[in-house]
């Protein structure tokens, strides 16, 4: 089985070339994104193996299916960056569901942390040997109104690390968890009673730009948005607006809208040219972190595991159990 594996970074490859050995597949290892320029790369593989920021439209599909690929095998739960329409029938789209809850979930909680008790100030300030506590007052998380929008396995760990901290829970999910013990309400509920609100569901039509001009003025002030899900739930521009009026407290983003462009490179020298992101890195107020969620030791050897034990399952059998098709449910 040869898979070519695009945007390929240094702590990718050591997962996945020691569970490679153990199984019958051979990687092609590529740094460029999969995208229309970079297709021709896939001709003579049996599989691609991609990342969030890889794109799988109908016409990269269509080019992956003459040359005769079989496979997409995703390094990710979410699948919003590939066509399913258009693989329906010809590629088998496989993910990896659960990696490590636990990973995104605590990053969450340490954006959190930072912002709120402004750790990320204070680090910079006494590297300069400033030991002044102006402008350094934060609040307490006990007691606080966290609503969390999403209650799958990340989202619960989330709500546990929320509830050791003395926090009342509030969620929102289309498909709630039964016998979970979590408070559901309704999203405008959630808005209007929460002090921190953190995205925890998938992006689809339904949830693209969930958080708008609208939601946020049924938010309290100063409420303090979490994102480390997709960052197409959040309307960047109504964001920054709300950032600008003070409606919006503080931000804590891991993922953004255009990060495709940005993330997950080295642009320290460079002139950012989307000036959405770069104001808003300029916030005093705000945390961008570069979709690093995900980054643990445990999570990375999870994804290596497992989506090399779907190419082999696919390959062997025909199916796979975390096979994506149109219909299904995040």
């Amino acid at each position: 089985m040869k898979i070519a594996f695009f945007d390929t970074k240094s702590y990718d490859r050591p997962g996945f070339e020691e569970f490679c050995k153990q199984q019958n597949v051979c990687f092609k290892f590529f740094e460029t994104k999969l995208n229309e320029d970079t297709v021709e790369l896939a001709r003579g593989y049996d599989g691609v193996c991609v990342f969030v920021n890889d794109t799988l439209n109908a016409a990269v599909i269509d080019k992956l299916y003459a040359y005769g690929v079989r496979v997409i095998a995703l390094r990710c739960a979410g699948f919003n960056n590939v066509d399913l329409d258009a693989a329906e029938g010809k590629l088998a789209v496989l993910r990896v569901p659960a990696y490590s809850p636990y990973a995104v979930a605590e990053h969450a909680m340490a954006m959190l942390l930072t912002s709120v008790r402004r750790i990320h100030k204070a680090y910079v300030r006494t590297k300069g040997f400033n030991f002044s506590l102006n402008d350094l007052t934060g609040f307490d998380l006990h007691g606080k109104t966290v609503g969390v929008i999403g209650t799958g396995k990340i989202g619960r760990v989330f709500i546990d690390i929320c509830r050791g901290f003395g926090m009342h829970v509030l969620a929102y999910d289309k498909y709630p968890a039964a016998n979970s013990g979590i408070q559901y309400v309704s999203l405008d509920e959630l808005f209007a009673k929460s002090n921190i609100l953190s995205l925890h569901c998938p992006l689809t039509d339904e949830t693209y730009h969930m958080i708008n001009d609208r939601s946020i003025e049924q938010m309290k002030k100063g409420v303090v948005i979490i994102n480390t899900s997709r960052g197409a739930l959040i309307d960047a521009e109504a964001l920054l607006k709300g950032i600008k009026t003070r409606k919006v407290g503080a931000a804590c983003l891991d993922v953004y809208e255009e990060e495709s462009e940005f993330f997950f490179e080295d642009y320290s020298g460079h002139i950012v040219e989307d000036d959405t992101l770069a104001r808003l890195i300029t916030m005093p107020n705000v945390i961008v972190t570069s979709h690093q969620a995900f980054l643990t030791e445990e999570a990375l050897q999870n994804i290596a595991e497992t989506t090399v034990q779907n190419i082999v399952t696919f390959f062997q059998t025909g199916s796979c159990e975390n096979e994506v098709r149109k219909q299904v449910k995040v």
